[in-house]
């Protein structure tokens, strides 16, 4: 009985060790033309060569297929079954977070001091970590006025352990500020106000433009709609931003006027006193010097605590 081939990709084996004596008939019993049968047959020459073990497909399917068994012999990648894969790539170095000198935190400082708002925005951290975060601003307030430089790292570390949080980038961002590290504060602060969109530090901003010798960057900041979303306190910074950023372009008429508003009259609120001081510094650095000595001493009228030496510029 003749034997059916198992697949049409791979060799059938013959049914005998030799081949037949007996040429192929048809069902009819007569000989054959001496054609080749259109049908397949089992039986095949012995002089056929046995395929190596090298030359066999692999199993499951046709060799050519990505993550098929290739030659064992080409090393082990192309014979890994799980397929051909690129060469690992090495990490980029640039994104890989460093690690940062993080300064001593006095034992006594627990966290708790944060006021509630802010404790409650580092809510979405880890306990542990939230607790780390909140110690780290608390040395912030600690060392303001002390040690500015030290206020620094500890915003710095802060922010490391918590940068998508715009409280505590808007933290980085100041303490960088009152540390002179200009270039750091305006990243630091704009970060932050990607993050919450608040205007609020756009004042700090222009400043730190010009601490970097930018005074039209600043100008262009003073001049943004944002500026329309200020409350009065940081318009009035804003001011008094723009009329610095003046002085820097050697326009100090401009200057001047940048500060002529109704809030000079203002007497109550606490930016009065930085507000009059930067108009009569501005009006002394135009040469004039008598309107200046006047606005002086309507300066030191809101400083009985004398802390601006206004009293002594207006007697000058």
């Amino acid at each position: 009985m003749e034997e059916r081939p198992r697949n049409s990709d791979r060799p059938a084996r013959p049914s005998s060790g030799r081949p037949s004596s007996r040429p192929s008939s048809s069902s009819s019993g007569r000989p054959s033309s001496g054609r080749p049968s259109s049908r397949p047959s089992s039986e095949r020459p012995s002089s056929a060569r046995p395929q190596s073990r090298e030359e066999r497909p692999a199993r499951g399917g046709r060799s050519d297929r990505a993550g098929a068994t290739r030659q064992v012999s080409q090393g082990r990648e192309v014979s890994d079954p799980r397929g051909f894969r690129p060469a690992p790539q090495e990490r980029d170095q640039s994104r890989i977070r460093p690690r940062i000198f993080e300064p001593d935190i006095p034992e006594d400082v627990t966290g708790e001091e944060l006021e509630k708002s802010v404790r409650a925005e580092l809510l979405s951290l880890s306990a542990e970590n939230a607790k780390v975060v909140a110690r780290h601003m608390v040395c912030v307030n600690l060392y303001m006025d002390v040690d500015p430089e030290l206020s620094h790292k500890h915003a710095v570390a802060a922010a490391h352990h918590a940068g998508r949080l715009a409280v505590v980038r808007e933290t980085a961002g100041y303490a960088a500020y009152r540390a002179g590290h200009y270039e750091i504060a305006l990243k630091e602060l704009r970060a932050s106000n990607r993050i919450s969109g608040d205007v609020s530090m756009w004042p700090v901003m222009a400043d730190c433009e010009r601490g970097l010798g930018n005074p039209l960057k600043a100008l262009n900041l003073a001049g943004s709609d944002e500026v329309k979303r200020l409350a009065k306190p940081e318009e009035i910074e804003m001011r008094i931003v723009a009329s610095g950023a003046r002085r820097d372009l050697g326009e100090f008429d401009a200057a001047v006027v940048t500060l002529q508003c109704r809030e000079l009259k203002n007497e109550n609120e606490e930016w009065a006193l930085r507000l009059r001081y930067a108009y009569a510094d501005a009006l002394d650095a135009a040469g004039r010097k008598d309107e200046a000595r006047e606005w002086f001493g309507k300066c030191a009228d809101l400083d009985p605590d004398e802390l601006t030496d206004a009293l002594e510029r207006s007697q000058s």
